[in-house]
């Protein structure tokens, strides 16, 4: 099965280009569920679904023709289907604070919930081998880093802290509970926490492989879209998934010759050259801005045809190895960079920002840093194997 994550800052146009992606494999004959992460869903929207359609039947798959099925994860029906332990013991503790039930209920939707719901089903899926691709349509940038960082932290959690918590909270529970206005979370909330651990049990793996999982970025041809996307292509590589795909959305087409609109050209095309040098080698896609709304079946396979060619395949695996990835020793940070033509003389390398930019002839490669490493600098850098390795320190 494979997964095929959009992700981008929030009104970029993802939602539309995850549905019409979507329609493509579905037209190729793939079993293909597109999903929505995104608490403001607007899946349904892009279809043009009307009626108590939208309100419930998404919360499930819901054929959209007999190879495409959509799903909007609803959070509701995820606590009353996998996290009810949890929440009833949430909703337990803030109504002792003097919350109304409704409030109480409302509070107890925790950070995560729906991304880890969305988790399990796509785990699900996969066991049960219902799809042959999955689209995410994902939450803005900041959610999604939050999504797919879960697994390993849930995973250390679950190995490291559970246990001693739970053996814990049960030897002090029967007096802990006499004395305090709270009581401690019985075994039963454990039960619940430790069948949502095994029911992720391995989806880690699956974000992981890049024959499995593939990240496509949208953007837009905008300074500040740019310098998110640049951020989520960085925590993207950090957590180990490969982007194989930009999607540049909403470009000026070449027909419009307004005057009113030379400027917007002129930094279009500024930004075009920057979104080219950054992200190479990973493949770059332009869809121009529509004349109108992409809204409905019609309007997303018209969308469908301009960003992909006749008979292209959306689920192809067009790139493995990661551009590059980092690593933490025992006394400095180390980034590694694909290098498999060069040669060493040719390399140079400078800071610049929060960006470590490496020049190999002519060309230049920009590498944004994440926040652990971009108050280092670069103090040694190596060829081996191919791979160009830069040891980055602190400035002494």
């Amino acid at each position: 099965m494979r997964v095929l994550l959009f992700s981008g800052k929030g009104g970029v146009g993802k939602t539309s280009l995850a549905a019409a992606t979507g329609l493509r494999l579905g037209e190729l004959g793939y079993r293909t569920l597109i999903m929505s992460v995104d608490p403001a869903h607007s899946l349904a929207d892009s279809f043009d679904l009307k009626g108590s359609l939208f309100h419930s039947e998404t919360a499930d798959p819901l054929a959209i023709h007999e190879r495409l099925f959509i799903q909007e994860v609803n959070i509701q029906r995820e606590i009353r289907r996998h996290w009810r332990e949890i929440s009833a013991y949430m909703i337990s503790v803030l109504r002792t604070t003097g919350l109304t039930d409704l409030e109480a209920e409302e509070l107890a939707i925790l950070p995560g919930m729906e991304e880890l719901s969305a988790m399990m089903y796509v785990n699900q899926y996969r066991r049960e081998n219902r799809y042959d691709v999955i689209v995410l349509d994902a939450a803005p940038t900041a959610e999604s880093m939050r999504f797919v960082s879960m697994p390993t932290t849930l995973d250390w959690y679950m190995k490291h802290v559970f246990p001693v918590h739970r053996n814990v909270l049960k030897a002090v529970r029967p007096i802990a509970n006499r004395v305090s206005p709270i009581e401690l979370p019985g075994d039963s909330y454990f039960a619940n926490m430790r069948d949502l651990f095994q029911k992720l049990d391995g989806i880690a793996d699956v974000l992981e492989d890049p024959k499995l999982t593939s990240v496509r970025l949208v953007t837009n041809p905008e300074k500040m879209v740019l310098r998110e996307t640049q951020r989520a292509f960085v925590y993207f590589s950090l957590h180990g998934l490969t982007v194989d795909g930009i999607i540049i959305n909403r470009v000026l087409p070449e027909s419009v010759n307004d005057t009113f609109f030379a400027e917007w050209r002129r930094a279009q095309q500024q930004v075009l050259h920057e979104i080219e040098e950054y992200f190479a080698p990973v493949h770059t896609r332009r869809v121009p801005l529509f004349t109108n709304e992409v809204v409905g079946i019609s309007r997303l396979e018209e969308l469908a045809r301009t960003l992909y060619a006749e008979g292209e395949d959306p689920a192809a695996v067009v790139q493995t190895e990661k551009p590059y990835s980092f690593r933490k020793q025992a006394n400095h940070y180390e980034v590694r960079l694909n290098v498999p033509f060069a040669a060493k003389g040719e390399i140079g390398l400078f800071k610049k920002g929060d960006e470590l930019v490496v020049e190999i002839g002519t060309l230049r490669r920009h590498i944004g840093l994440p926040t652990s490493m971009a108050g280092l600098q670069p103090a040694r850098a190596r060829l081996e194997n191919r791979v160009l390795i830069v040891e980055m320190k602190e400035v002494a």
